[in-house]
């Protein structure tokens, strides 16, 4: 019985092995935007994060949640093969993000199907007095 259970335990374990060596991994080249000083006349400010998939399945990003009504995401909806790029793009709006003068700090939350499950991305920057 002892040997029957050992073997069943290997078992196991050499599948929980193989399949975490086949995730998916989300690595992004940058996950702080700084936009500098921005006019209060320049509307919207634009950015991209660009991420690889190291991971040996393909990646998909199931959501993108920017935590202000000031940001929009848009992002790569198709699967990321191994090795490939996709990208997040940005759009700040200064009119609802903030005062004129003041710095503004903004999070993006990324979720995907690989490690890490969870990444926070930030956009920053200061609007220029008037």
């Amino acid at each position: 019985m002892k040997k029957l259970f050992l073997v069943a335990f290997m078992a196991v374990l050499g599948f929980v092995n193989a399949a975490a060596q086949k995730e998916a991994s989300i690595e992004f080249e940058k996950t702080t935007l700084d936009f500098g000083t921005v006019s209060p006349s320049q509307e919207v400010v634009n950015g991209t994060f660009v991420f690889t998939n190291v991971g040996k399945s393909p990646l998909v990003v199931n959501q993108v949640l920017p935590t202000c009504g000031c940001t929009v995401a848009t992002f790569t909806r198709e699967p990321v093969a191994p090795g490939q790029k996709g990208k997040i793009e940005v759009t700040y709006n200064t009119r609802k993000g903030g005062s004129p003068g003041e710095k503004f700090k903004k999070i993006i939350n990324v979720r995907t199907n690989g490690v890490p499950e969870l990444t926070r991305l930030v956009i920053c920057g200061k609007l220029e007095a008037e």
